[in-house]
Formats: C-alpha cells, sequence, structure tokens
C-alpha cells in the first residue's frame, strides 16, 4: 500500500504540517514565530501559545494546497520529541484528536530521524550505509545510518550543540536572535584567519563546543578593554574566524568516523546545515577524500513538517504504528 500521510511538526518554534502521497511530499507549511527574537531565544511557553494559535490554519492549509481530502488519509504522524515539551503536546494532542476523529492509525517519528530522512525527500539520494552529520540548536551528533529507520549515534556532542555556540556567540556581539544565519553573512566578508579561539578536545567521534565558547567570552573581554570599539571594527573577521574554528571541529570529527568505520556516502542535516562555511568546506574535503555528499534543500534543513511526513512514510510501509495513549518525550534519542 502506498499511503497518503499527514504530518505534524511542533518540536520547538516552527508549527508545521505536510501531506506525503505515494512517498513523494506534496507540500511544506510553515508558520514560524518571531515574538522570541526580542528575547534573545526561544521562550518555551510563549512557544506553546503560538503553536495553539497556529495549528489548525497550518493544518488547514496543508491539506487544502494538496487537494486532498481528509477521507482519502490514511494515518495522521506527529513528532514525538526530542523537543520543547509544552510544545511537543500541542502537536501531539493535535495529532490524536484527529485519529481519534477520523479513525486513522497514528505514526510516532523521532525529530532527529527526520532531520537524516530529510535526504529522501528528493533526488539524489544516499546509499546506505552513510553517515550523516546532524546540526542544530539543539543538537550535534553523528549517525551511522544503515537502513531507513535503522540508525547509530557514533559521536555526540557532551555540553552545548555547535547551533547553540553560534547563537550564544552572537549574543556576545550583540547581534539579535536567531543569530547563527547573521554570523554566517558577516563571516563571507571577513577573513577566517584573523582570529584563533581554543576549544576542548573530546576522544572517539564526540564533541564539546563548552570551551570555544568561553574563549570567544574571554577574547572579546580582553579585546574590548584595549579597544571598546573592537567588535564593530572587526565584526567581519571575528565572525569569520568563530565559523572556520566551529566548522573545522565539525569535520574533524566527521573525517575520523568516515576513514575508520570507511564511508564515503557523507551526509548533513538540521539547521545548521544551511550554514555556507560548512557547506563549502564539505564539498572541498568530498573533493579531497572521494566523498559522495548529500545536503538537502534549505526549507527541508530547518525544523518542518516534510521531513516528519518522509520518516512516517517509511514506518507506515513498516506498520510502525503507535497507541492513541503515548506522551511525548522531551528527551527522546534516535
Amino acid at each position: 500500500m502506498h499511503p497518503v500521510i499527514l504530518a505534524i511538526e511542533s518540536s520547538c518554534d516552527e508549527t508545521s504540517a505536510s501531506i506525503i502521497q505515494h512517498g513523494k511530499v506534496l507540500n511544506n507549511v510553515i508558520a514560524s514565530q518571531s515574538i522570541h527574537q526580542k528575547y534573545g531565544g526561544v521562550v518555551p511557553e510563549l512557544a506553546s501559545r503560538a503553536h495553539q494559535q497556529n495549528i489548525l490554519m497550518v493544518v488547514n492549509e496543508a491539506m487544502t494546497t494538496s487537494g486532498i481530502p481528509f477521507n482519502e488519509l490514511n494515518a495522521i504522524a506527529f513528532t514525538r520529541g526530542p523537543g520543547l515539551m509544552g510544545s511537543l503536546l500541542v502537536g501531539v494532542s493535535f495529532a490524536k484528536g484527529m485519529a481519534l476523529a477520523l479513525n486513522l492509525p497514528l505514526i510516532e517519528v523521532n525529530h532527529m530521524e527526520a532531520h537524516v530522512l530529510a535526504h529522501f525527500i528528493q533526488k539524489p539520494v544516499p546509499a546506505f550505509p552513510f553517515l550523516c552529520l546532524t546540526v542544530s540548536g539543539g543538537h550535534t551528533q553523528i549517525v551511522l545510518v544503515e537502513d531507513y529507520l535503522k540508525m547509530k549515534v557514533i559521536g555526540e556532542t557532551q555540553d552545548d550543540a555547535v547551533g547553540e555556540a553560534f547563537d550564544k556567540a552572537a549574543k556576545m556581539l550583540g547581534l539579535p536572535y536567531p543569530g547563527g544565519p547573521l554570523i554566517d553573512q558577516y563571516a563571507k566578508q571577513g577573513n577566517p584567519k584573523a582570529f584563533k579561539f581554543s576549544d576542548t578536545s573530546m576522544s572517539g567521534f564526540d564533541f564539546s563546543f563548552s570551551g570555544i565558547k568561553t574563549s570567544f567570552l574571554y577574547f572579546l573581554r580582553d579585546q574590548k578593554k584595549i579597544d571598546p570599539y573592537f567588535v564593530e571594527k572587526n565584526m567581519a573577521d571575528i565572525c569569520a574566524s568563530l565559523q572556520a574554528n566551529l566548522v573545522k571541529m565539525l569535520l574533524k570529527k566527521l573525517k575520523l568516523a568516515a576513514v575508520e568505520l570507511g564511508v564515503k556516502e557523507i551526509a548533513i542535516a538540521g539547521g545548521v546545515a544551511a550554514n555556507s562555511g560548512l557547506r563549502t568546506e564539505l564539498k572541498n574535503e568530498a573533493e579531497k577524500l572521494g566523498w559522495r555528499i548529500y545536503i538537502p534543500e534549505f526549507q527541508y534543513c530547518t525544523d518542518n513538517a516534510a521531513m516528519i511526513a518522509i520518516a512516517a512514510h517509511y514506518k507506515f510501509l513498516k506498520n510502525d504504528f503507535c497507541r492513541l495513549d503515548i506522551a511525548p518525550l522531551a528527551n527522546l534519542s534516535i
């Protein structure tokens, strides 16, 4: 059977819905929340309230633009976690209500697995096994993907995620939230070798970004003692240097894993996968090491329901459904 599935994503501050038919994503409706900008980060309570306001509108738009009536749906999918508990509850509750009202099976999806499976929304797609560097504001992982639903985290951050490091550094620079994309923009005009920052060395394939954050904080403090306008005068070079350091840390572990496991199919996923510095350096490494690399479209890198839909498609084919009394899990792992 080739199913038609409605998928809902509400793990953080994007409310999203998507329809997948016969394995093809038909749309990807996303409502973002701008209210968090003035607070310098996502406020969980405000995020869950915004999801309540947006979810009906987003689902209706996904159904309308797909041209598929409700009675042709075969299942309802939702993000179970990881994410913000209040935000997850909104999506889970809505999905349960729809499944109960339409007498449809329910499919729970792991948000991080969905980021990996976003690579199967459009061609070209990676061949198994492949390594996926999953990088976002909440996670940094290297995942060995052996099949659509068979994945293993072989390396991950032991403290902060790389996306958080970008955003916290941007806040230190006085840039508005979300600051990661702004650092990327400034970095394009700067010298990546202008400044160096120390980082924490981890064994194996694991990451640590707390050290470089501390180093960056003290660097700015010391430089501003000498020149109060140091940041304003050197913004492009500071951003380029920080970004180069963070990208180097990511690719160092990814290369180590690829060599040790003998894998040449390499993918990146998550919001930080949209970073131009990471994409450029990944392509450079691919040319040197003979990698075949895969990077999703930007809309499938950030939190979105299309990736939930493609994950749900493969779970449906395995008859992998869940009970109506299932609860969200904020710290769900692969």
